[in-house]
């Protein structure tokens, strides 16, 4: 079981936007420091929720701070950008690395992103498959061109190329939330990334669309069994379960209301939005919000549900830069050990699953 960070950059009520990226630059590094698996970028554009508009940016900066742990973007908006262009960063951040970096890619939202940018409507409802096409095949032929519906262009040499030098493309992985993308990560076995706001259930659900849809699109079954999907959450750890909630009920419903509701749509409609005090208890309720033993149950849990074993967990809930970095070594040092399979755990001598040994609040 590999855990990783979720960095979002949010802007907390009252915050600035210097102490906000700082936050987000300093988890990154003490993840490195203690040992973690990766960390995972996001990208939003206009809003405080987030405040990186390039991923990749983000994760050209984070690769030079540190020296082992992966990066990757959760995810790179595709449709408001060139799937050609993003395909170049991919790949110099890749080579230049040694091979650290992840590409993460999503449709995004129907924000008002799509106007500025000037890719319209059509870049996320129609045109998405056409691009991730694009990009897959910019990552792995040595020349490309295009004769799509969105894109035309001859026949260029992709400059620079993985190949050139011995190593494989840099990793690929899709953000999914509908059953069509499901079956469009499969169709091309790309592994999924998924949301923070579903539970188990929906989550195992989705592992088997994609199994069965990979399958049938002939994937080996080895390839399908080996597919390194990505499940997001929250990590917060406390003393107590009491502890770890309520720094996450002091701080993420102000962030979630300020955040959220800076998102214009691009038809300029009314949108729903959740209710920030409801959404923070359900976070609270789906994800290692806990003291150690509570956080590793609750992790072990899913990947027994799910089959998922890599997880990217939002460490800046409480907003602040002191408290997130000993959230993350907490992480690192405190429900590591705890986890099944890992080195010098009690429970692995013994053959006493952590499951065993206390029941998870909320999983039913």
């Amino acid at each position: 079981m590999r855990i990783g960070t979720f960095v979002l950059a949010g802007q907390f009520p009252g915050q600035g936007q210097r102490e906000a990226l700082d936050r987000a630059v300093r988890s990154a590094e003490t993840a490195d420091e203690v040992g973690l698996d990766a960390v995972w970028l996001a990208e939003h554009h206009f809003v405080p929720y987030g405040l990186c508009p390039s991923a990749t940016t983000l994760a050209a900066l984070l690769l030079g701070r540190t020296r082992r742990i992966g990066v990757g973007t959760a995810i790179s908006v595709l449709s408001t950008q060139h799937p050609v262009a993003l395909g170049e960063q991919a790949t110099l951040l890749h080579l230049t690395s040694g091979g650290r970096f992840t590409l993460g890619v999503g449709r995004g939202g129907p924000w008002v992103d799509l106007e500025v940018f000037g890719t319209g409507r059509e870049a996320w409802e129609r045109d998405f498959p056409e691009s991730l096409d694009l990009l897959l095949r910019w990552l792995t032929q040595p020349a490309v061109d295009a004769d799509g519906e969105r894109y035309r262009f001859r026949s260029v040499p992709v400059v620079p190329r993985p190949g050139e030098e011995s190593a494989p493309p840099p990793p690929v992985v899709v953000a999914c939330t509908s059953p069509a993308t499901v079956r469009l990560a499969a169709r091309r076995g790309l592994p999924m990334l998924l949301g923070m706001h579903i539970g188990d259930a929906e989550k195992a659900e989705m592992v088997a669309l994609w199994r069965s849809t990979a399958a049938q699109a002939g994937l080996p079954p080895e390839a399908v069994r080996a597919a390194d999907h990505v499940a997001a959450g929250v990590g917060q750890v406390g003393d107590s379960q009491s502890e770890a909630v309520q720094t996450l009920r002091r701080s993420l419903p102000g962030w979630l209301r300020q955040g959220l509701s800076a998102h214009q749509t691009l038809d300029g409609g009314p949108r729903a939005m959740r209710d920030p005090r409801a959404y923070t208890e359900l976070l609270c309720e789906l994800h290692p919000v806990g003291d150690p033993q509570l956080c590793a149950d609750r992790l072990a849990l899913t990947s027994e549900r799910t089959g998922i074993t890599r997880f990217a967990l939002m460490v800046e809930g409480s907003g602040e830069t002191a408290a997130t970095e000993r959230n993350v070594r907490r992480l690192a040092e405190d429900v590591l050990p705890l986890l099944p399979g890992h080195a010098g755990k009690e429970a692995a001598a013994t053959g006493v699953s952590v499951l065993s040994s206390r029941a998870v609040p909320g999983t039913g």
